[in-house]
């Protein structure tokens, strides 16, 4: 096993065991951002939060036994 496939292992694990922690810290974080900025970037703080957490959601090994 190479290194990047190590990383990779380790990123999956830790995804599995918090990914509903980092999804919520990423969504306060959006939140937090979209206050800063008085609503004036919304849609992209929401376009944004929403592609981190669909990225973190093919991390976490749940997608792997959706078949189509």
């Amino acid at each position: 096993m190479g290194f990047l496939d190590d990383a990779k292992s380790k990123l999956k694990d830790a995804v599995d065991k918090h990914g509903d922690k980092i999804a919520d810290g990423l969504e306060k974080t959006g939140g937090m951002i979209d206050k800063k900025t008085k609503g004036k970037y919304s849609d992209k703080i929401t376009k944004g939060v929403d592609k981190a957490k669909g990225a973190l959601d093919g991390l976490d090994g749940k997608n792997d036994d959706i078949k189509d």
